[in-house]
């Protein structure tokens, strides 16, 4: 598909893809984009639950990873980023496409043979990452000419990927109960059940279940509480165009908007203001 466009007429598709019934406990969902005419600029690629696989059609992605996190910046074709305390600048020319893969950090055991600690923070290649099944997937989509053909090459490469992995090793399936709880808990909460709480249920300490969390997913429970509560704020956000940060700061569990602000620094580098007000692409806000 193609898309033309004037720099006075900002034109933007998303399209939504759902991977195969066996896939997603390991893929949240693909999302194919097509943004063009806007001003080049910088787009951040804010921490979440998930990890983010993103595939190129044209000009790579010209990526600055921060000090305090493991890869090199440069320009990437395609990419994998695990669960992240920071996000990382994307600088564009008002002009991407391609798709991106949320995955599950059950995926990262399964697609890519590691656990979701080991990507913890990190930005790599996607072709290192899926080494041999890398060539047909790049080949694939470049002959692929619409969404569905394309999220059906995704379907066919993953389940390869995932079946070479169990073919392998099949403890990759098993997480501790006790982790997996803790994990749905705080999904489930949105990042308000307090972590001190579960550990109790789970008749574990809290620095136990911190330190065994750690080991699966390279960050700890209350990270993850953070990271919940900050992205149900950008999904509000996104959703409205504008914000109401006092209603947005008590609707995403946050006891102030003081507490957002801080957060949404420390994930992002900016204040919420600065952010809304300068980054377009990809995951789905308009600025007002």
């Amino acid at each position: 598909m193609r898309t033309l466009c004037r720099v006075r007429d900002p034109v933007r598709i998303e399209i939504g893809g759902r991977p195969a019934a066996p896939l997603r406990p390991f893929v949240a969902g693909y999302t194919g984009f097509d943004l063009c005419g806007y001003r080049p600029g910088v787009h951040l690629g804010v921490p979440a639950r998930t990890l983010t696989a993103v595939l190129t059609f044209g000009d790579p992605l010209d990526v600055e990873v921060p000090a305090a996190l493991t890869g090199p910046s440069g320009c990437y074709p395609s990419m994998v980023s695990g669960l992240m305390t920071q996000a990382i600048s994307i600088r564009h020319s008002g002009r991407q496409r391609g798709v991106k893969l949320s995955l599950t950090p059950l995926g990262a055991r399964v697609l890519f043979g590691v656990h979701a600690a080991t990507l913890a923070n990190t930005v790599a290649s996607l072709a290192d990452v899926l080494a041999g099944l890398w060539p047909q997937l790049a080949d694939r989509l470049a002959e692929a000419t619409t969404w569905p053909q394309r999220f059906g090459v995704l379907d066919d490469v993953l389940a390869r990927a995932a079946a070479r992995t169990l073919r392998s090793d099949t403890r990759l399936l098993e997480v501790r109960p006790e982790v997996a709880a803790t994990w749905n808990r705080l999904l489930a909460s949105g990042g308000r059940e307090r972590v001190g709480d579960i550990a109790g249920d789970l008749g574990w300490s809290r620095r136990h279940l911190s330190a065994r969390f750690r080991e699966e997913f390279g960050l700890t429970p209350r990270t993850l509480a953070r990271i919940l509560r900050f992205e149900h704020a950008v999904r509000l956000v996104s959703a409205a165009g504008v914000a109401a940060w006092a209603e947005v700061s008590a609707a995403a569990g946050y006891a102030d908007q003081a507490h957002l602000v801080r957060d949404w620094k420390d994930f992002t580098g900016r204040t919420p203001t600065a952010w809304i007000a300068g980054d377009v692409l990809v995951d789905g806000h308009r600025p007002a």
